[in-house]
């Protein structure tokens, strides 16, 4: 028997991330052009989805480039958290409990460096599903095909985000009615 498999995606997916305009107010605050935050890091944010960069280099590097003290740059990276790790999708994350035992759930997401642990500690992803496959660990982003490879590696297989009630649907469908729970 084929073991089905159900993997989601985090920053949209099982959390909600609507941007908070965080870099707006830093450019404001340090009387910075719009963009110049983004433009100044922008090779650093890169470096921090592949793993690239640790996350004390990361805030070694938002110091010399916004010119922040350290109080600064704990102000600025908590506002960054604050968008990147958004609120919980409940409904989504209620349907993916309800799964656990009738199929393998993992999870393939760009994330950045320092992600692992602020979701686990935060929405407990690591509790929710069997494996996490994350940008910053592997060092390749999606689409790039060697992200979904090292994800079909672990046995998963995806699923394209829409809503909540079209992915409630696809996952239904590609489960199939009365799915037997798997051992553990």
């Amino acid at each position: 028997m084929t073991v089905a498999c159900v993997v989601l995606d985090i920053g949209g997916v099982l959390e909600i991330t609507p941007q908070t305009g965080w870099a707006r107010r830093w450019e404001e605050r340090l009387e910075l052009p719009p963009g110049a935050v983004h433009e100044r890091m922008r090779d650093v944010w890169q470096a921090g989805r592949v793993g690239g960069i640790g996350e004390r280099e990361v805030h070694e590097q938002v110091a010399a480039r916004l010119k922040l003290d350290g109080p600064g740059v704990a102000a600025f990276m908590a506002d960054l958290w604050a968008e990147y790790l958004g609120t919980p999708n409940e409904e989504l994350l209620a349907h993916v409990r309800g799964l656990r035992g009738s199929c393998r759930l993992g999870i393939l997401s760009n994330s950045f460096v320092g992600a692992r642990e602020r979701e686990s500690r935060r929405y407990h992803f690591d509790e929710l599903v069997e494996q996490i496959v994350y940008s910053h660990e592997i060092g390749v982003l999606k689409p790039d095909a060697r992200a979904f490879e090292a994800a079909r590696a672990t046995g998963m297989r995806a699923h394209l985000f829409g809503d909540n009630a079209s992915t409630i649907a696809r996952i239904t469908e590609h489960l199939g009615p009365g799915r037997p729970l798997l051992g553990r």
